[in-house]
């Protein structure tokens, strides 16, 4: 089978014949049908978060089981599934607290293998790691059992796979993390694919004013179709904080959701807040990233600052249910999808995410 493989961070992706061995006690093949491209792949690629190599990048993505390890009970051959990234061990005291995305149970496997520290993918006889344990870059994986998600099979492939990551990540920041209130005023910062849908999720949770801010012109606009009520391009309005309290009636908002986390978006979602304001990190910035904000205006306006992780979402719980949303038409997924491209294309997929051209972009497999 065929995968995109980083050989090195900051060389393009080169697509190469690999060999798969066969899944294990508790793990399943699986046949790629559709995996997105995201920026944080994007992070792998250029070194932000050091990985080994060589490794298949890939995270978000769905696909049909083709075969099944001993032990597997969750899943058969031809049930059509969607990858989480996260493992779910049910055993550590987060799994135990319903909060799987930040299970602990594996964190002694190293990081790229799959539990039992071993590769499954090979290339000319050396093996392959797999971004978080999945590497959906693959006409073919082999994941372990808890990391794909079971879901109804009229669901159309590409808007499966960008459940997997960018809308249970936006959507479930606004739903799940922060649980805005209905008639809210919500700030998101930057309008990509996790930034699309946390307006989605503002809209979902009957927010009252959803501003939507980025340096583009065609991402605002893009914003606007998700159901933003007001923009602010921030490349070019000298005072943005301003701009939004305007908006507020004076006030600010009662919740910012920073989808791009750098040092300057953070600094503005906290600004933004309303007295007793919630500001929520929701993108994945470099590690070397540090945000800057006022201690004192935190204590004498009561404002919080937190982060959420794959938008504190349950994946067993919440994909099946954000797949129904769509399915009912109350998600709009079709709109992200501004192209698709063949595995052979993916640099290319890069390159237009890396210059805004696209709200999410997807490889299709046949």
């Amino acid at each position: 089978m065929k995968a995109a493989v980083l050989f090195k961070p900051n060389e393009p992706l080169q697509i190469v014949e690999c060999e798969l061995d066969p899944p294990k006690a508790l793990e399943v093949r699986v046949k790629m049908k559709a995996s997105g491209v995201c920026q944080s792949d994007w992070h792998v690629m250029n070194g932000d978060w050091p990985s080994p190599m060589p490794i298949v990048p890939g995270h978000e993505a769905a696909g049909e089981i083709l075969e099944c390890g001993p032990g597997v009970t969750t899943v058969k051959p031809g049930d059509h599934v969607i990858f989480s990234f996260r493992p779910h061990c049910g055993r550590c005291r987060y799994c135990t607290q319903g909060r799987t995305v930040l299970c602990i149970g594996r964190a002694a496997v190293p990081p790229g293998s799959l539990y039992d520290g071993t590769l499954r993918i090979k290339h000319k006889g050396q093996g392959v790691n797999q971004m978080a344990r999945i590497g959906t870059f693959a006409e073919e994986v082999v994941v372990p059992e808890e990391m794909v998600v079971p879901i109804r099979k009229d669901m159309p492939w590409p808007q499966a796979a960008l459940v997997g990551c960018c809308v249970a990540t936006g959507v479930g920041a606004v739903t799940r993390h922060a649980k805005i209130e209905a008639g809210s005023a919500v700030l998101v910062i930057g309008c990509g694919g996790v930034g699309l849908n946390a307006i989605q999720g503002a809209m979902l949770s009957g927010a009252g004013i959803i501003i939507a801010a980025d340096i583009l012109d065609n991402k605002l606009e893009m914003g606007r179709t998700f159901g933003a009520t007001h923009v602010i391009n921030t490349a070019t309005d000298n005072d943005p904080v301003k701009k939004v309290k305007q908006i507020t009636g004076g006030l600010g908002v009662d919740y910012s959701f920073d989808a791009v986390s750098i040092d300057k978006t953070q600094a503005l979602a906290f600004d933004a807040l309303a007295p007793g304001g919630h500001a929520v990190a929701v993108g994945i910035s470099a590690a070397t990233v540090r945000a800057q904000y006022s201690p004192m205006m935190m204590v004498f306006g009561e404002k919080t600052m937190s982060g959420t992780f794959y938008g504190s979402v349950r994946p067993n719980l919440d994909f099946p249910i954000l797949v129904d949303h769509y399915m009912e038409k109350r998600l709009n997924i079709d709109g992200l999808i501004s192209r698709t491209y063949r595995l052979d294309e993916i640099n290319d997929g890069f390159k237009r995410m890396m210059a805004g051209e696209v709200a999410r972009g997807v490889v299709v497999f046949d």
